[in-house]
């Protein structure tokens, strides 16, 4: 009877740790859910608010935006690929819909880069301004941005009366 207890446990354990995401099919899981509640927010923001900023010295709230996506393109580019990443000219999309085209693009983009990326890869070790980081630093680095800059958005519509999405974690 203990024979096939152990059996059973055994087979359970090894089904349930087969059935474990990989670190990059969860990273990307959260990388689709992070585009998806960073644009809800960009879509509950009214597009006469899109320059709002609490202070001076603070980015408005497209620019929040435009800066979350140039720093998720500079890392996915510049540590996951062989191309070399161009910064933009930082002008500022026409309209709060091209603001939102732009953030959906840079996150499909760098989703399309780590997917293509190999996990074996993921601990080599990249030259980082901060030193030495292994790949899959600059991926939670990557997410960590995306989150940091998105709490700003938070309070942002909270300043201006608009009651943020509901949070997606996973």
């Amino acid at each position: 009877m203990k024979l096939i207890v152990s059996i059973i446990v055994l087979g359970l354990t090894f089904s349930n740790y087969a059935q474990q995401p990989t670190y990059k099919e969860a990273f990307l899981e959260k990388w689709e859910n992070s585009r998806d509640y960073l644009v809800a927010m960009a879509e509950a923001m009214p597009a006469e608010h899109f320059g709002f900023k609490p202070t001076e010295r603070q980015m408005s709230f497209e620019e929040q935006l435009i800066h979350i996506k140039e720093n998720m393109a500079w890392l996915s580019t510049t540590y996951f690929t062989e191309l070399e990443f161009e910064r933009g000219d930082k002008a500022i999309p026409e309209t709060k819909a091209l603001v939102i085209v732009e953030i959906t693009k840079a996150f499909n983009d760098a989703a399309v880069i780590i997917r293509n990326a190999t996990p074996e890869t993921f601990s080599d070790e990249v030259t980082f301004f901060s030193g030495p980081k292994s790949k899959l630093q600059i991926m939670n680095l990557m997410q960590d941005h995306v989150s940091h800059h998105r709490g700003q958005l938070v309070v942002y519509l909270n300043l201006n009366e608009i009651e943020p999405p509901r949070y997606v974690g996973w």
